[in-house]
């Protein structure tokens, strides 16, 4: 299967403008992004979509690159747009922000794809501020290893744990973290972002309920390595530290 890694970039974040070209190591944060998925095996093409020819301009020294449209109203879309004209079979949404993303994880998600129409990953909570975090996305799958459903919102609930509200609720139940990494097949995708945004997804802000309401089964990699997405100045001084430590 010729499975595309595409990673949507764009410069005017109202949290952080202008994080991918933000030097980390000496090198702008969207390459090491494209540096981490060429390490993946699965992935045919690495191609960086974004509206903004500062990014374009940057990335080209090292990477394809898609202009897209500045009206996107999240990565999918952007990516959709990329999908649309190019012949892959499969795309992998890598987010841009991700810059310590392990190629072993982006293998996993682009895996699946064989026999899923779309896939993600999810990786188990060890820190139990993550479980009250609603920053941290949780999900719930089922014995085939699909989502039941993704919430910002500790799920499930542990009615026992109630009783005893002393015990670490990560004692009490293998709970599971989502990670921002989507495989789609490619006419998936495309039929994906034609739907109007769904209840659940307009309530919980999470663009994965669409695709769960309109019965595109989601398909979880449960894998060992957490990412470490930056959101914020703060983020990356962190990310900068860990890069240091790794080295």
């Amino acid at each position: 299967m010729n499975i595309a890694g595409i990673i949507p970039a764009r410069y005017g974040s109202s949290r952080f403008p202008g994080k991918p070209l933000e030097l980390l190591a000496g090198k702008p944060m969207i390459e090491h992004v494209v540096d981490q998925c060429r390490l993946a095996k699965r992935l045919s093409e690495v191609i960086v979509a974004t509206d903004d020819q500062r990014i374009a301009d940057v990335a080209a020294n090292f990477c394809r690159v898609e202009m897209t449209r500045a009206d996107h109203p999240s990565g999918s879309d952007r990516v959709a747009e990329v999908a649309k004209r190019c012949e892959f079979d499969a795309v992998v949404n890598v987010q841009g922000d991700e810059p310590m993303i392990d190629p072993g994880v982006i293998d996993q998600v682009a895996a699946l794809l064989d026999d899923n129409e779309m896939s993600t990953a999810a990786v188990p909570i060890t820190d139990p501020s993550e479980c009250d975090n609603p920053n941290a996305v949780k999900v719930v799958v089922n014995f085939a290893g699909q989502a039941l459903y993704f919430s910002r919102r500790t799920i499930p609930y542990l009615r026992d744990a109630a009783d005893a509200p002393s015990r670490s609720p990560l004692a009490a139940f293998p709970f599971l973290k989502h990670l921002g990494i989507y495989g789609y097949r490619r006419d998936t995708l495309l039929r994906l972002v034609e739907i109007p945004v769904s209840p659940l997804e307009q309530a919980e802000k999470l663009e994965q309920l669409r695709a769960l309401e309109s019965g595109i089964a989601i398909a979880v990699a449960l894998v060992e390595h957490d990412s470490v997405g930056i959101d914020t100045p703060e983020d990356l001084e962190r990310v900068r530290q860990l890069l240091t430590t790794t080295k």
